[in-house]
């Protein structure tokens, strides 16, 4: 006979067996070895008879057969000692019961039962015939058996194929994980999954996924505290099952939640990879039994596949992290390629340039925040990488930031960073400067231009070297030396509340000055001659001569703006010249001077307004503008730049 389940064996053999043996009542006791039980199955006729689904091996007749491995006659069925099975034989008026071991050459099943109504219903003969006769059965009960496990075992298979062909298809553990417990709860009774992630930063368990049946609806956000049962199986390393009684005992916040919610049986397998545990893969149930040892492999095996998606997820993420930063790091390093300062050295041998990198060489090899203060155009930027390339960090990124460049609305977001969904256009996360300075240094140049809402969170990263990114919650912390410049006078900027006086001293640690230009008259000819090659170089031209005419004319100039005048007028020099002698456009300077020369209240009320002009950025209209900080209307403002002829130019460059 060719059976696939016992079910369908069962009930032929129901049939057959009366065409051979004369009984009343029939029954199957099949030994369970997980529960050390005998599982029976009565049938009475053709229709199955409810009796107790499982007894205790030595409460029933089947047992005794099981374990002596002999035939058991009951002559007096209805007082045979085992109560389990007493009930049944005096409503069915039982008198003789006789029950034969099925057992083969490999296994020793259970037994096989018979009941007759009569007196001594088998005798000797008839125990000999119905020994042949459980033997058959037993044979054919092994077949069907040995195809039920085979069948079950093709079952999980194709469950482990399943979950992992969709995690291979999922961006996130996370995301596919409900997916994962539904294919879990067609092999087991499962009421509760989950999944417990190690965060070694925080040095503690947190919930990484969860998925709970309706009636046992459990969600544990946030950290786990105290010996978790995912603890003990995590510093184990080795999957545990728990029933009611260790989870009592367990006296755990994660235990008590789970016994509150009717479970009884609780498995942890840790999720490991080469390097070690990522976590705990939790499966729970309200049945007192469950997870017997047939199925903790096939868990542990699905274990295993999570913690693979889960180190995989891990690194994929690490690598996009990584790409994006360098892909970041590249656009400014791009930025600064492009950069009007790409010069190296700072030029100059006048005594105020040699103090200033005197307290240079001083402060470097420290950590301490740096303050360069000075008059727009003196080359506080240089002083700032001056300042990164002989300290320990000289390795590592200096990011540079203008504050007064980028709109207040956007400068938090350039700063920190933002998370994606932030505010309307925030596709994707940003990292911010601060993030991508750390270990390295951070330049804010401009820094008096940043508004008063946003010092809190600058005051937060000195002091406490963390922040957020706008719209997120996760704290960040970052190793990064500041370097800051201004051209304001930031101590008038406290008086007038326009800057916070703690961020001041915090950011006043170690203050540089930077000289103008008219205090360093000994530098212009080396700057003059410095420029002069670096754009002749550029343009592809060679000049050897710079007329004395020209260069005390340069001397005798004030330059109201510094360095970077000096250095557009040489520039401006260099294209005008078609030979080998630099044509220096003297009338510029002659007229310059001459109109300069009494100190004419309009020649100095032009040079204040190209002042606060180079200050704001170009910025004329605004709370902040150029307008507002001269006391006047926008457009008197620009009236009054007509009428001087001021033009862009002389403020952007």
């Amino acid at each position: 006979m060719r059976h696939r389940s016992l079910p369908e064996l069962f009930r032929e053999l129901s049939e057959r067996l009366h065409e051979v043996v004369s009984f009343d009542l029939a029954n199957f006791a099949l030994y369970d070895p997980q529960k050390h039980v005998m599982r029976i199955r009565v049938f009475e006729g053709k229709a199955p008879v409810l009796v107790p689904a499982e007894v205790a091996v030595d409460r029933s007749p089947g047992g005794w057969v099981w374990q002596h491995q002999k035939p058991l006659v009951l002559t007096h069925a209805s007082d045979s000692g085992f109560p389990e099975l007493q009930k049944l034989f005096e409503q069915r008026d039982i008198r003789t019961y006789c029950a034969l071991p099925l057992t083969t050459a490999q296994h020793r099943l259970g037994s096989l039962g018979f009941g007759s109504s009569r007196e001594d219903a088998y005798a000797e003969a008839d125990l000999k015939f119905l020994t042949r006769v459980a033997e058959l059965v037993a044979l054919a009960l092994e077949n069907v058996i040995a195809g039920s496990a085979l069948q079950e075992e093709k079952e999980r298979l194709q469950i482990l194929l399943q979950i992992s062909i969709a995690l291979s298809k999922a961006p996130d553990v996370a995301s596919v994980f409900p997916s994962v417990s539904c294919l879990l709860r067609k092999l087991f009774h499962l009421d509760y999954t989950s999944i417990t992630i190690w965060d070694q930063k925080e040095n503690q368990f947190r919930q990484y996924a969860e998925d709970s049946h309706p009636d046992c609806s459990l969600i544990m956000a946030g950290p786990i505290s105290g010996e978790s049962p995912q603890r003990i199986a995590f510093l184990a390393g080795e999957g545990r099952v728990y029933r009611r009684k260790e989870l009592q005992e367990s006296n755990s916040p994660v235990a008590m939640s789970l016994l509150e919610r009717g479970i009884q049986s609780l498995a942890c397998f840790p999720l490991a990879n080469r390097q070690g545990a990522l976590g705990v893969l939790s499966v729970a149930s309200s049945e007192a039994k469950a997870f017997v040892r047939e199925d903790l492999n096939i868990l542990r095996q699905v274990a295993a596949q999570l913690a693979g998606s889960l180190e995989n997820q891990q690194a994929y993420q690490e690598i996009a992290a990584l790409s994006e930063r360098l892909r970041t790091e590249k656009l400014y390093l791009q930025d600064e390629i492009r950069s009007e300062h790409n010069f190296g050295e700072i030029v100059g041998e006048s005594a105020p340039l040699k103090k200033v990198l005197g307290l240079v060489t001083t402060v470097a090899p420290s950590d301490t925040t740096v303050l360069i203060l000075g008059e727009t155009g003196t080359g506080k930027e240089l002083v700032a990488r001056a300042v990164h390339r002989m300290s320990s960090r000289k390795d590592a990124s200096f990011i540079k930031l203008n504050c007064a460049a980028i709109p207040t609305g956007l400068l938090e977001s350039e700063l920190f960073g933002h998370e994606k969904g932030a505010f309307t256009g925030a596709v994707s996360q940003k990292l911010g400067r601060m993030e991508l300075a750390d270990g390295g240094t951070l330049f804010l140049d401009e820094v008096g231009e940043i508004p008063l809402e946003l010092q809190p969170k600058l005051l937060r990263v000195l002091q406490d070297h963390e922040f957020e990114r706008l719209g997120g919650t996760k704290t960040i912390r970052v190793n990064v030396r500041l370097v800051a410049a201004t051209n304001r006078d930031l101590v008038k900027s406290v008086a007038d509340r326009e800057f916070r006086s703690d961020l001041y001293y915090r950011l006043n640690v170690f203050p540089v000055c930077m000289p103008p230009l008219r205090e360093r008259g000994n530098d212009i000819p080396l700057l003059v001659r410095y420029f002069t090659q670096t754009f002749a170089r550029r343009m592809n031209r060679t000049i050897e001569t710079i007329p004395a005419d020209a260069m005390e004319a340069m001397k005798q100039w004030h330059w109201p703006g510094n360095i970077r005048e000096l250095e557009n007028f040489v520039e401006r020099s260099v294209i005008l010249s078609d030979g080998r002698v630099l044509n220096v456009p003297l009338a510029e300077l002659n007229q310059q001077t001459n109109s300069g020369s009494s100190s004419t209240l309009e020649m100095m009320e032009r040079e204040h307004i190209l002042r606060v002009l180079r200050e704001t950025g170009g910025v004329i209209a605004g709370v902040r503008g150029a307008a507002a900080r001269l006391g006047l209307k926008r457009t008197t403002l620009q009236s009054r730049m007509q009428k001087m002829g001021i033009t862009r130019a002389e403020y952007e460059n």
